[in-house]
């Protein structure tokens, strides 16, 4: 297959490049920087903002897998959330994986994890801007091609088990590394097996 990772030398980026290279796929990766992921065929500079440019990304492949994140150093997380409904509204016909925060999985009453009064203050912009971004998707419906994975509340974790976990609205477990994301999103890309919907992943 034809993979596309947007965020490609990031943190995620970079094992997710790795693990479909492992498996044979043919990577693109896609960064701001343009900088060379190793396993990536080919390296693009792109920002999730241009709009125009991502389209054609998402639309040259047979599956794109979104790793970028807001802004983690306190600028602003708002342009992120208005680049994911520019692209949602651009209508892609290509597949899309989309990471996104743990904060909009819900505990056993039913509430995101986000409204906790003990949800770590520095991370709550990102996730909420991430349950902006899965509420958009969802309103999207069939419109497109779409999957959103939230990560284990720890997020990344060093210790990689090789294995994963999957649930649905709520945490499946307490961790998740990089390399064990990877192998989750790969096997999403290959198995399509959440069309339409989020899905929670942790290490096994």
């Amino acid at each position: 297959m034809n993979i596309t990772v947007i965020g490609g030398t990031g943190n995620t980026g970079t094992a997710v490049v790795a693990e479909a290279a492992r498996r044979g796929h043919t990577v693109t990766s896609a960064s701001r920087s343009g900088r060379h992921a190793e396993g990536a065929a080919t390296d693009v500079i792109v920002d999730l903002a241009d709009t125009a440019a991502v389209v054609e990304l998402v639309n040259s492949a047979d599956a794109t897998i979104v790793t970028v994140s807001p802004d983690r150093t306190g600028g602003p997380v708002q342009p992120t959330v208005d680049a994911f409904k520019a692209l949602i509204t651009a209508r892609p016909t290509g597949r899309l994986v989309i990471v996104g925060g743990a904060g909009s999985l819900l505990d056993a009453d039913g509430n995101r994890l986000v409204d906790s009064p003990d949800f770590p203050a520095e991370v709550r912009p990102e996730a909420l801007a991430f349950s902006e971004v899965l509420e958009a998707f969802r309103a999207a419906g069939d419109a497109l091609a779409w999957t959103l994975v939230s990560p284990a509340p720890t997020y990344p974790s060093e210790q990689s088990t090789g294995a994963y976990v999957v649930g649905k609205d709520n945490p499946v477990g307490a961790k998740l590394s990089p390399a064990d994301l990877a192998i989750a999103l790969i096997d999403e890309v290959e198995r399509d097996a959440h069309r339409g919907e989020r899905f929670a992943v942790a290490s096994a």
